[in-house]
């Protein structure tokens, strides 16, 4: 019998799995790809609050060495003018990064197993044990294989926004929001960037940064009810709004660019998951998903798998009862993620901003400080709620 079975191994599951087993727990984490696999929805961008948490995991280097530059600076352009800063650091830690996800969960799953958890790749879960609406474990096979049932303390569903595990309790959903936009994205050779990149403009956005092997990946984001018509013409669509909206990029991509890759692309609501109940819980997106605008996907998860694993522990150590450390998880997380959540959604539509931003905006036009701020709530390094008190707003437009 485990002490806990984590069905998923991308970046929440095989952090968490990495966590207990460091904290001595035994651990089975299982998934049904074998690694290194690429996951094609991801645009893979850890903002600096994720990277500062693989280098306290000492994984960090390993990303760096994989030929994966640094992110310090981040422009935001709203078309007559821009922002452009670099967040403050997290822990003295200030480059982001973009590890393609054949890299970053191969690192994440071996450190899991350096750890001591038991990896099961190409396993696929097929049902949950459940008694007396308990779950026990889990029913699952390797390719080719027989079923066979391994039994633990907690089932830990992170295999992602269609999660199995959530479906098979029946998790509630809670402050869910509809598809707000959709994006498709490729990767580019001959077109290097020294920062990350976003183009807003009324109903469009396009987005970029560096990753591994000297490419940069270059996405289109479009607000929902312009989206489903976009894959009709694809490489038309993507380059007539590339123009549009960053002409210069768009020069750099037309004149000395590749495309290296297919086309990648989809839209998906967000939503939050009850994240824990009798012998279960959730991580990642399978938890938490939101809207991709903001890029914050894998420093959520990283935040979540530790928050999960510090509950897991105060349970099984018996400092809490199990439910209470879960629920004080689920506080915890809910906390920490809705800020950036609502951000996300409210930049989804990419519409113009109201009065009052734009006062902002040109407020921190004249101030590189406050606009490293700003820059900081797209890193997680800056707490939303902080930055847009209103008496902090007010000492911002004072200072203009």
């Amino acid at each position: 019998m485990y002490d806990a079975i984590i069905v998923g191994a991308r970046c929440a599951g095989s952090s968490t799995a990495m966590l207990l087993a460091r904290n001595g727990y035994k651990v089975l984490l299982i998934d049904k790809a074998s690694f290194p696999s690429d996951l094609e929805l991801s645009t893979h961008l850890v903002w600096q609050a994720g990277a500062a948490r693989l280098k306290r995991w000492d994984l960090l280097d390993e990303v760096w060495d994989s030929d994966c530059p640094p992110i310090k600076t981040l422009a935001v352009d709203f078309g007559s003018f821009a922002l452009t800063g670099s967040p403050p650091s997290e822990h003295g830690l200030d480059g982001a990064c973009s590890p393609r996800r054949t890299l970053l969960d191969k690192v994440l799953v071996d450190a899991a197993a350096q750890a001591g958890a038991e990896i099961r790749e190409g396993f696929s879960v097929q049902e949950l044990v459940q008694d007396d609406q308990t779950v026990r474990g889990v029913v699952g096979a390797a390719k080719r294989g027989s079923p066979v049932t391994e039994t633990a303390r907690l089932v830990i569903g992170a295999d992602g926004m269609n999660s199995t595990v959530a479906r098979a309790v029946a998790a509630l959903k809670y402050n869910t929001k509809p598809r707000l936009q959709g994006t498709y994205f490729t990767y580019w050779s001959g077109v290097p960037m020294d920062r990350a990149e976003f183009y807003v403009r009324d109903g469009r956005a396009v987005y970029g940064w560096m990753t591994n092997h000297g490419q940069t990946l270059i996405g289109i984001n479009w607000v929902a009810r312009d989206f489903p018509q976009v894959g009709s013409n694809l490489e038309r669509e993507y380059l007539k709004v590339l123009n549009d909206c960053a002409p210069a990029l768009a020069e750099r991509v037309l004149g000395d660019g590749k495309r290296e890759e297919p086309w990648r692309g989809g839209s998906i609501p967000s939503f939050f998951r009850k994240p824990y109940g009798s012998g279960w819980a959730l991580v990642g997106d399978a938890g938490l998903t939101m809207d991709p605008c903001t890029a914050a996907g894998i420093t959520n998860a990283f935040r979540d798998a530790e928050f999960l694993a510090e509950a897991i522990d105060r349970g099984f150590s018996g400092r809490q009862t199990l439910d209470i450390a879960l629920a004080e998880y689920q506080m915890r997380r809910d906390e920490a993620a809705m800020p950036i959540y609502e951000f996300a959604c409210q930049q989804a539509p990419f519409s113009s901003p109201p009065p009052e931003m734009q006062q902002l905006f040109a407020a921190l036009r004249e101030n590189q400080t406050e606009t490293n701020q700003f820059i900081g709530l797209f890193a997680q390094t800056v707490s939303i709620p902080e930055f847009f008190a209103p008496e902090n707003l007010q000492r911002i437009m004072a200072s203009a």
